[in-house]
């Protein structure tokens, strides 16, 4: 027969029975959803933003307005085209009230200027031209024996008028330095004078025109 002792110690040779198993706590419930284990995330709740889809039709006002704009804009570049077409170049008709004779006057001293050295470079050319021809040599002789044959005394000598290069170019320049002055100065004159002509009858009329 087994032996029934008092007290709370266990039965000499019996096995002590296992204790029922706690059921694990859960855990405390909060308003956000629970992830799911394994680190994946959980599926969006309907209604909330990045579940939410675009509704079709939801074209936003931008977009229209800047396509208005822009058909309107070539609309009128073609109707002003074809209306230009259609009138032709512009003209205007303008008055030459008056003229600084200040610019004038730097304008035609640069012209003068050009023109002597196109005279001067010019007249070298020709006279080296005309000099490897033998012309000069042909004229000096000529002007010799027309010397000798008047009877002047520079004929025994040789030392009468003789056509050189430096007389040639010498000449060219002096003529030019000469056109410097005179161009300049008619110039600034002309250009007083038309000023005071154009505050008595209104100046030279002008009409400007457009490219066809």
């Amino acid at each position: 027969m087994p032996i029934v002792t008092k007290g709370k110690g266990a039965v000499p040779g019996s096995t002590p029975a296992a204790a029922p198993a706690r059921p694990a706590s859960a855990p405390p419930s909060t308003g956000a959803p629970q992830r799911p284990a394994g680190g994946a995330p959980s599926p969006a709740q309907p209604g909330s933003a990045t579940g939410a889809k675009r509704q079709p039709g939801s074209v936003t006002g931008s977009a229209a307005v800047g396509a208005a704009r822009v058909s309107e804009a070539v609309r009128s570049a073609r109707s002003t085209v074809t209306s230009a077409a259609a009138r032709g170049p512009r003209r205007a008709r303008l008055n030459l009230k008056r003229i600084d004779p200040w610019s004038v006057m730097k304008f035609a001293f640069a012209v003068s200027v050009v023109l002597f050295i196109v005279v001067v470079v010019a007249t070298s050319v020709l006279y080296l031209a005309l000099d490897a021809m033998g012309v000069w040599q042909e004229v000096n002789n000529s002007l010799k024996e027309l010397v000798s044959a008047s009877g002047g005394t520079e004929a025994s000598g040789g030392g009468g008028f003789r056509i050189t290069a430096w007389g040639v170019i010498g000449t060219s320049m002096l003529v030019g330095a000469v056109n410097v002055v005179l161009f300049t100065a008619l110039a600034t004159l002309g250009a007083f004078i038309y000023n005071v002509c154009a505050d008595l009858v209104g100046g030279v009329e002008l009409t400007l025109a457009e490219r066809d």
